[in-house]
């Protein structure tokens, strides 16, 4: 059940300054850990799952490892036994199947040297791993979720928070419905169906070699996509640059984010108060990190931000965004004063903030927070 709305969800905030080694972001996450209460999460040898993002290849501003650790190491000093995790992605790539998932991972510096914790994919070798759990909402009666995230006895998530093209933002709720879910989860996320505008294709045929499905085909150098066998990852609509594929963003977009927000509660439905939420504002780019790159962040770096509650965390950092004056030279043009909504200056056909508004509807938290910095 959320929190009522008339008493706000605590979200700890430290920024970024430092002037010695006590006020260090590894030192910091340390007091973040503890101030937010995690203790609860590191039960004498719980099995705690720490999900993280390990980036795909080409990327570069996912979490570092070297941040994780401290997290780990407090999980650990309290009695926990933490591993890392994630999930397969729906579309190919390097992250498809847990072969390459743990070689990404590794090559990105996740690895017990570094993170301080082994890394184990939490829906299996090819993402066949999961189970039903009945949530009985709107759009599912019933969600699939990795194994390894049920099994877990606690969850930590750790997300950076930044632009997403569906989504509109990525951060807690998103961590947790897309990267605790199976392919087969995120397929049920993914209801939109792409087309492509033909007169605004190249014939560059990137849609067609991340397609995981073969739903495009190019013929007399325009792409097209097969509907029928399309299962709506959105990779072709991210590498598109002329951006020829597009959808009914009008009636679709908000289907799927209330299924994302359904999805995300079916996550954490078996651990009442055994989760936990940690979001980076740093590198805020107007991309997921499943893309296989790193666009130029579209505000100043702004802090680290820890909370019980996956709503009110979200909140908080879409609150911190907004207030920054955005970056000139970035991939945002428009809204960029303080105050203004950035990522719908990035994404204009998304509904992010929906996000918020269903989640505490359906009782997954709530988006009064009280900010306390550290």
């Amino acid at each position: 059940m959320a929190p009522r709305p008339d008493k706000p969800s605590v979200v700890h905030f430290a920024s970024l300054r430092a002037r010695g080694p006590k006020e260090n972001k590894i030192a910091r996450l340390a007091r973040l850990f503890d101030l937010a209460g995690f203790k609860k999460l590191a039960a004498r040898q719980a099995l705690a799952a720490v999900k993280v993002h390990f980036g795909e290849l080409g990327n570069d501003t996912f979490v570092s490892p070297v941040l994780i650790r401290p997290l780990v190491e407090k999980l650990r000093q309290y009695g926990a036994n933490p591993f890392l995790t994630d999930t397969a992605t729906l579309y190919s790539g390097s992250r498809h199947n847990a072969v390459d998932h743990l070689r990404t991972a590794t090559l990105h510096g996740f690895t017990p040297e570094t993170a301080g914790a082994p890394v184990l994919m939490a829906d299996g070798l090819r993402g066949n791993d999961w189970r039903e759990v009945s949530i009985r909402r709107k759009h599912f009666q019933s969600v699939k979720i990795a194994s390894g995230i049920l099994d877990a006895d606690s969850l930590l998530a750790v997300s950076h928070f930044k632009g997403h093209e569906m989504a509109g933002f990525g951060g807690a709720v998103k961590n947790l419905a897309m990267g605790c879910s199976p392919p087969a989860g995120k397929r049920d996320q993914h209801s939109p169906r792409f087309q492509v505008n033909r007169e605004a294709c190249i014939g560059c045929g990137h849609c067609l070699k991340v397609c995981p499905e073969g739903a495009v085909t190019l013929a007399d150098q325009k792409a097209a996509i097969d509907k029928k066998v399309c299962v709506g990852c959105g990779e072709c609509l991210t590498v598109c640059k002329p951006k020829a594929v597009s959808m009914d963003w009008a009636t679709e977009i908000g289907p799927f984010t209330e299924k994302m927000v359904e999805y995300a509660l079916g996550a954490v439905k078996n651990k009442k108060g055994r989760c936990g939420y940690v979001n980076f504002l740093v590198n805020v780019t107007p991309d997921c990190d499943c893309a296989s790159w790193s666009d130029a962040p579209i505000v100043p770096d702004i802090g680290i931000l820890a909370s019980s509650d996956p709503v009110a965390i979200d909140k908080a950092c879409l609150d911190l965004v907004n207030g920054q004056a955005g970056l000139k030279g970035s991939k945002l043009t428009c809204n960029l004063a303080p105050g203004e909504h950035k990522f719908q200056g990035l994404w204009r056909h998304t509904k992010g903030d929906l996000q918020l508004t269903y989640a505490e509807e359906i009782g997954l938290g709530t988006a009064n927070y009280e900010l306390v910095e550290i």
